[in-house]
């Protein structure tokens, strides 16, 4: 049911973000989830000393003791937690699992939180209860049954904790395999794999106290008002000091229009609000990598301008001699690249990037951020370095107000990396971690997200272990992903909710309810807490305050210590006295990780500690100790330009994106109000002269086929036409209603991230079966 009186209709939405529109949808997401007054108390104690970090994004807070540190989307994401709903035993008695399979994604999220353990019984297709122990003996015999260990997959969501996350890698490694599939490597693995060969470490430089100093900020392919509200107060912080904020991407997004401060009691009153962004330039899609190129060039040419006319240079060419290497041959490329290509290939005007260049020619203090807009693409990896290059040409990394800020989705995916859930982990790594547990790691790579789900299709992996998250929902290629987890002979999901992952399942199948993280944690009557590494590389450590949902949920911690003590006994690690006192966890993170020194002493401070970024400092952990310029070519022979030559204008370029009700696969509701649409998902949003050129009108419905050169036909049927503003050629929809359309070998290069933002279809006046509502997908 939609959050508002007429259920399906398109409506331009003229508000700023922020604002009364986010305390309406506050309350509204509080009352849906049937959130009592006794659990409202809990928005006080998020991001708090004494409370929990929010369990949505990963955007780091001012002063951790800020009294309303949250926001609209925290809010859902903590009322999903704390709502009163719940899915009991009794509740799988009435469903089978078929039957649950043609509720769409909200309907399942709905439902309320999962109270029990549940295995499914093939003969009935329906889950029913199962001891604890039980289920970790049913796991124990088909992990400790493979002829091989890397037949099994150990998948780890971003909402998992350091200490959870670490006690997971150890467990699989001590099972003998490198297989981590993880949430990264769907979104940021870009930012993780190209930045090291650059500055020497896949993280940001900044930290917020940056942002006080920046004059520029630019912000590449991020949509923070829906991603990462919380981001939102800053930038009107820094507009309004007068900081230029530019916004580099193909929608003009709301949020980065201008903002409304929930917490301004003066912007509330007057229903006043703050211009964010100073310029907006809008490529099209996968053109990022040609623009930042062309950028890059620009500035060179004014630098070249300023050195022969004997001015001061642009180029900071006392921290390139001291601190990069690789800057001629970077120079000599971007001096023979060629800028009608680079003009074609971004589809940005000449005149949008003279000043895009200029303004960052002039800027003392530049900060870069960027999100999946610039990750999901198959030259990602060459658009984060070229982006590492520009930041470098002007001395732009190291400095105070100044430097490099990918901001990460979920709450601890960077944590997770950082204490080794990491397919291809160092062989350093692994020495220290087998002194420590006095075992052999597997030195070989494992399997990533996209390699996993090719060994599940192809009966080399057929067990897989999903430490939260929807595997099943946030993957590319849908079928073939559906396909391979039903040829596993074991899953298990360790979740809170129930989701599509539950349904998409092996012969075995069990579902591990667990605590959340606004619930309190009690071992042997002692609270525990957790920790967590936010986008700026801060660790803090987070207490439930609300009752559990369930008397029978187990904390993430403890099911991975019984899952590790039953397959793997307590020989060599005492996996049950680690999950009776999380703090013996942190004192193992310790003994493998440096930068963890004194971590329970650290974490305990209000605020937490800072981890070490080398390259803040201007070391650089690169072969050559020093920061590196990369040359990338721009390919100009991808699936889209091969794509376009057979079918023309007629191929459009689609990004999927996340309504403004939703965080991941996580479906709050049915709006997605700053973009005008309410009550519905199967939408696509299209330019007017391309919906002229197709010969259709906005509110036809569509079906959409990707196009790939395999030849499989990959659809997802019955969407909204939606007439936008859109750069001509590109189209934009939801995800995961067209994750069918994303081929699995579709990945950027030198990350295996998905390319999501970047796929090439084709757009079809909609069958008759539909234009009526129903999907060949399946109620994605």
């Amino acid at each position: 049911m939609a959050d508002n009186d007429t259920a399906g209709r398109i409506a331009p939405y003229h508000n700023p973000a922020g604002g009364w529109g986010a305390l309406k949808y506050v309350a509204l997401n509080l009352v849906r989830e049937r959130v009592g007054r006794n659990s409202i108390g809990t928005l006080l104690a998020q991001n708090q000393p004494d409370g929990f970090d929010c369990p949505g994004c990963a955007w780091p807070d001012r002063v951790h003791t800020s009294t309303f540190e949250f926001c609209e989307n925290g809010v859902k994401a903590v009322a999903a937690e704390a709502t009163s709903k719940r899915v009991r035993p009794e509740f799988f008695a009435r469903h089978t699992v078929t039957e649950l399979m043609a509720q769409s994604d909200y309907e399942l999220e709905q439902h309320g939180r999962l109270t029990d353990p549940m295995v499914y019984d093939r003969a009935t297709d329906k889950y029913v209860p199962i001891a604890w122990d039980d289920a970790f003996a049913l796991i124990a015999r088909h992990v400790n049954a493979l002829e091989d260990p890397d037949r099994a997959a150990f998948y780890t969501s971003g909402r998992a904790s350091n200490e959870a996350a670490f006690l997971y890698q150890l467990f699989a490694r001590m099972v003998g395999t490198n297989n981590f599939p993880d949430c990264s490597n769907m979104c940021h693995e870009a930012t993780s794999r190209g930045l090291p060969g650059t500055v020497g470490i896949g993280k940001g430089t900044v930290t917020l106290d940056d942002f006080d100093e920046a004059d520029a900020i630019l912000i590449f392919g991020q949509n923070p008002a829906t991603n990462h509200p919380r981001m939102m107060g800053l930038l009107r912080e820094c507009a309004k000091r007068g900081a230029a904020i530019v916004s580099i991407n193909p929608l003009k997004e709301r949020g980065l229009e201008r903002f409304q401060d929930p917490q301004s009691p003066a912007e509330m009153l007057t229903n006043a609000s703050t211009p964010i962004s100073s310029m907006f330039v809008r490529p099209r899609l996968s053109g990022d990598l040609a623009l930042i190129k062309a950028v890059a060039k620009r500035v060179l040419e004014l630098d070249d301008d300023a050195h022969a006319a004997g001015n001061a240079r642009v180029l900071d060419m006392a921290f390139i001699d001291a601190h990069t290497t690789g800057f001629d041959a970077f120079t000599a490329d971007l001096r023979a690249e060629d800028w009608g290509m680079l003009l074609e290939e971004s589809g940005v005007p000449r005149a949008d990037i003279e000043r895009l260049a200029r303004l960052y020619a002039s800027a003392d203090r530049v900060i870069a951020c960027w999100g999946m807009g610039l990750t999901q693409h198959r030259q990602s990896v060459a658009a984060v370095q070229m982006l590492s290059n520009l930041m470098m040409m002007r001395g732009q990394i190291g400095r105070p107000g100044a430097g490099l800020c990918p901001v990460r989705g979920h709450s601890n995916v960077q944590g997770d990396r950082t204490v080794g859930i990491e397919e291809r982990p160092t062989q350093a790594f692994l020495d220290r971690l087998g002194q420590v547990f006095d075992f052999s790691p597997p030195r070989h790579h494992g399997l990533d997200v996209v390699a996993t789900i090719r060994g599940m299709v192809d009966g080399r992996v057929n067990v897989f272990i999903g430490l939260g998250g929807n595997f099943a929902a946030a993957t590319p290629d849908t079928p073939l992903t559906w396909a391979g987890l039903r040829q596993c002979a074991l899953t298990v999901q360790v979740s809170t909710k129930l989701n599509r992952s539950h349904l998409v399942h092996g012969r075995d199948a069990l579902i591990l309810p667990t605590l959340g993280r606004t619930e309190i944690d009690l071992q042997d009557g002692v609270a525990q807490g957790v920790t967590v590494e936010d986008s700026m590389s801060m660790v803090h450590i987070s207490y439930g305050i609300n009752r559990p949902a369930s008397p029978n949920l187990l904390s993430e911690i403890a099911i991975v210590a019984r899952m590790a003590h039953a397959t793997l006994g307590s020989g060599k690690v005492d996996w049950l006295a680690r999950a009776a006192n999380y703090a013996l966890i942190r004192d193992d993170i310790e003994k493998v990780f440096d930068d963890f020194y004194d971590y329970n002493a650290r974490v305990a401070k209000p605020g937490g500690f800072h981890l070490r970024v080398a390259s803040r400092e201007r070391a650089w952990a690169t072969p050559s100790a020093r920061a590196q310029f990369v040359v990338n070519a721009i390919d100009r022979d991808t699936a889209i330009h091969r794509a376009r030559a057979i079918h023309g204008e007629r191929l459009l370029t689609m990004m999927t994106t996340r309504s403004h009700d939703q965080y991941n696969t996580t479906v709050y509701g049915l709006d997605d109000r700053y973009r005008g649409v309410f009550g519905m998902r199967r939408v696509v949003f299209i330019h007017r002269d391309d919906l002229a050129m197709l010969g259709l009108k906005a509110g036809d419905k569509v079906d959409i086929t990707s196009v790939w050169d395999d030849g499989v036909e990959r659809r997802a049927d019955g969407f909204l036409l939606v007439e936008y503003d859109i750069p001509r050629g590109c189209v934009g929809a939801y995800y995961p209603e067209t994750n069918p359309l994303v081929p699995l070998d579709s990945v950027a290069v030198g990350a295996g991230t998905p390319t999501s933002k970047s796929i090439p279809v084709l757009l079809h006046p909609a069958s008759r079966a539909s234009a009526a509502g129903m999907s060949a997908a399946g109620n994605v």
